[in-house]
């Protein structure tokens, strides 16, 4: 027998196209992606060499469960540094990427049948995370209308006495959209007045083109005490195959994390983690590169988007992705079938053009796609050009 809990999870609709993707160009298919996550661009060398000397200086043994001490220093001078935020090597806990501190983060602060307030459009993991931890995902739709946005009024009909938790994921993964300070502060007061905690996901907040970075964390001791922050290096320094993730949050909670990582994998790389040092220490200028890169593909694919017929996009501020709403599109026939959902498109779009994106049924957005930019302008060329003529019925 498999377990029911084990059963009830869904898989990720991400990796799956991306899977498929690349299974197709393993084959010699013609196909373009926009499936993945995954800036397209190298570890910077400074970064790299760090993990060599790593090897070469005998740093290939257990490390604490939490992080070697010297990346946690690491995490907390960059929450000062960067966030305004004083924590404790202690308040720290790094993982095996951000996607297990999100899962150490739920084991931690859920009771079976605590209530998780989850915005929607979201990543696809989130509540699937909160179902592994005995937890119950609540949805609050946001609308295009509020750039993707849930408002403090709408988190606030949520809230039960189940509550236990609200996930604020800014820049945000499907939309690339970014909340104000005045949002977050709206948000923050919430949370302490129903003394809920708030996960923060930031592991997008250095890749920002409009506004400014804010940290919910930060506004005062009390929401700083009910927040957990979660980042990682894999966005903002092109590190996704290292799997370095952290969390920041009060003692007894990174405690507590620090403990159910001790039970499950141990500590993270400890390769990886003497990279990450480099990575936090060298300064932010390969990042601003690669921000140039990431705002020129943006601005090429809305404006691409928004010309052709029967498709349209809002402007995203952060992140690398684009959501494309295909509403105008739903129910009319292409290439012989009809289109009724996003995984329609998505299916069709691939077979018939060659282009993978993701459809947005699972980020609760079923009438749009979710395009990433972390790659090249020749394929983001390429693929919205293939777009034009799929919808232009030219294949």
């Amino acid at each position: 027998m498999i377990s029911r809990k084990a059963q009830a999870i869904s898989p990720s609709a991400t990796l799956a196209i991306d899977s498929k993707f690349k299974s197709m160009k393993a084959n010699g298919e013609d196909v373009v992606g926009f499936g993945a996550g995954e800036p397209d661009f190298d570890t910077p060398k400074h970064i790299k060499e760090a993990a060599i000397e790593a090897i070469n200086t005998g740093k290939t043994k257990y490390t604490p469960a939490a992080g070697t001490l010297e990346l946690r220093r690491t995490i907390a001078e960059k929450f000062k540094r960067e966030n305004n935020l004083d924590y404790a090597p202690t308040d720290i806990v790094v993982s095996n990427g951000a996607k297990h501190s999100l899962v150490n983060t739920f084991m931690a602060i859920c009771n079976p049948g605590d209530e998780v307030i989850i915005p929607a459009p979201f990543w696809v993991s989130y509540p699937e995370m909160v179902k592994l931890a005995d937890g119950v995902p609540v949805i609050v739709n946001a609308s295009e209308e509020n750039d993707f946005k849930v408002t403090a009024k709408q988190l606030r009909a949520a809230v039960t006495d189940k509550t236990r938790a609200i996930i604020i994921n800014s820049p945000s993964n499907p939309t690339g959209m970014v909340y104000t300070r005045e949002e977050l502060k709206d948000i923050a007061d919430l949370a302490v007045e129903k003394n809920l905690y708030v996960v923060s996901d930031e592991i997008y907040e250095h890749l920002i083109y409009e506004g400014q970075r804010a940290s919910i964390a930060s506004f005062n001791e009390k929401i700083k005490d009910l927040t957990i922050i979660v980042n990682g290096v894999s966005k903002t320094y092109a590190m996704t195959g290292w799997r370095i993730g952290y969390t920041a949050s009060n003692g007894d909670i990174a405690k507590v994390m620090a403990n159910i990582q001790s039970h499950a994998t141990s500590n993270p790389n400890s390769i990886a983690q003497a990279a990450a040092v480099a990575a936090l220490e060298g300064g932010l200028e390969c990042v601003e590169e690669m921000k140039k890169h990431f705002l020129e593909r943006r601005n090429y694919m809305v404006e691409k988007i928004n010309s052709l017929n029967g498709v349209s996009c809002k402007n995203p501020h952060g992140a690398f992705y684009v959501m494309m709403n295909i509403s105008g599109l739903i129910g009319k026939e292409y290439y012989g079938t009809v289109i009724n959902t996003s995984d329609d498109f998505a299916q069709l779009f691939l077979e018939i053009a060659g282009v993978a994106v993701v459809p947005g049924t699972g980020f609760a957005a079923p009438e749009y796609v979710r395009w990433s930019y972390a790659t090249s302008m020749e394929n983001v060329r390429e693929g919205l050009c293939r777009l034009e003529k799929f919808l232009n019925n030219e294949y």
